[in-house]
């Protein structure tokens, strides 16, 4: 084996921990001596372990003399955890291998010094693409302070969301609304609109197959506080619910939702709700990722605002029809090409019978994570 697959390895196990070491990056690491992987390991939440770590007391003294391969370089400061550079020249490392450097100013390329200070041989950039591609949302988040937004949309092939009476229940098959819940497990928040809340009373949760998977947050956008007080995200309990809502919405209306556990109205100084304005708070408040789940109207505010880092659609084999049928975006739309979201597909696959593309800005085509 060469060192792009013992990297492939390590990106294998920090692709495993996508979504659960918020505010930290998934990380993974694997030791080798003598063409055998002596130790291996993830980190796998904020506070615990990193993946150096656990790949090195696995490694015991095989460490010595050995390579070690990261997926992001080594941290060298003091956090919750001594810094993993120290324990890599501690235990006699001799070669380190690194996919990507870590934008954290606490970071920033002082690891890699420190290793070589150390007489550590340093190889930067081994599956560079990829090792970006697993730290998408920590990159984002870390030059922007908001979260990587997703926004996901599930259409028939001729582009609708639902027929003209409104049943949209299901255009996709169960493989594809099982996967949609891979991705609520995996983002630190979900947010939709007042009028799914309204029409559907969606728990918002995740329910995977085997019965576990993480919930996020529950994020409603709702200006004129319309959520019904018995709906599900306000009376489940099964997840934390922050509801925004506009100026004009009076303290006698906020306040019977203060006695429900769990619950949180966020009050704008705006009318209307500024989809800017919700990104920096739930920023500030350690919100890395953020799962849109909402109907065309919430679409497209993020569309007109450029707050889109990944666009997730589902395909269903199905032609509805209809003038008046709804389709994943509303709104006045742009007037011209050139002020449109121009997208480049960056993964295709079949679920069952539905069509899966994962589709980013094309701006940022060449280093799509970090320049946006």
């Amino acid at each position: 084996m060469n060192d792009e697959e013992y990297m492939r390895f390590a990106l294998q196990l920090a692709s495993t921990v996508s979504g659960q070491t918020s505010p930290n990056p998934p990380v993974g690491s694997v030791v080798v001596k003598e063409g055998q992987v002596v130790g291996f390991g993830a980190h796998l939440k904020a506070g615990e372990a990193h993946a150096e770590v656990h790949a090195l007391q696995m490694a015991g003294d095989n460490a010595k003399g050995a390579t070690i391969y990261v997926t992001l370089e080594p941290c060298s400061h003091h956090g919750r955890t001594p810094p993993c550079a120290d324990l890599i020249i501690e235990k006699g490392i001799s070669r380190a291998v690194i996919a990507v450097t870590d934008p954290n100013k606490k970071v920033a390329g002082r690891g890699i010094e420190k290793l070589k200070s150390a007489g550590i041989e340093v190889e930067l950039g081994v599956l560079e693409a990829e090792g970006e591609t697993v730290n998408a949302v920590f990159f984002h988040y870390t030059k922007t302070k908001t979260p990587f937004v997703t926004v996901k949309s599930a259409t028939t092939l001729d582009g609708k969301t639902a027929t003209v009476t409104g049943e949209s229940k299901w255009i996709t098959g169960k493989a594809a609304r099982q996967d949609v819940h891979s991705y609520r497990h995996t983002h630190d928040a979900i947010l939709v609109g007042v009028n799914t809340v309204i029409a559907d009373n969606p728990k918002l949760t995740t329910r995977l197959a085997n019965g576990v998977g993480k919930n996020p947050l529950r994020i409603v956008l709702d200006t004129r506080l319309r959520t019904p007080i018995d709906a599900n995200v306000v009376t489940d309990n099964e997840a934390k619910t922050w509801i925004f809502t506009g100026k004009q919405v009076t303290k006698e209306e906020i306040e019977p939702f203060k006695a429900k556990d769990g619950v949180t109205v966020i009050q704008l100084d705006d009318e209307k709700i500024n989809i800017d304005n919700v990104l920096q708070i739930l920023g500030s408040e350690g919100i890395m990722s953020l799962f849109v789940e909402g109907g065309a109207e919430i679409n497209d505010a993020f569309l007109q605002q450029k707050k889109i880092n990944q666009m997730i659609m589902y395909l269903a084999p199905m032609l509805l029809g209809g003038k008046t049928a709804p389709t994943s975006f509303t709104g006045v739309g742009f007037e011209s090409l050139t002020e449109s979201l121009s997208l480049k597909i960056k993964h295709m696959e079949m679920i069952d019978q539905d069509i899966k593309f994962i589709a980013v800005p094309r701006k940022d085509e060449t280093n799509v994570y970090r320049n946006n």
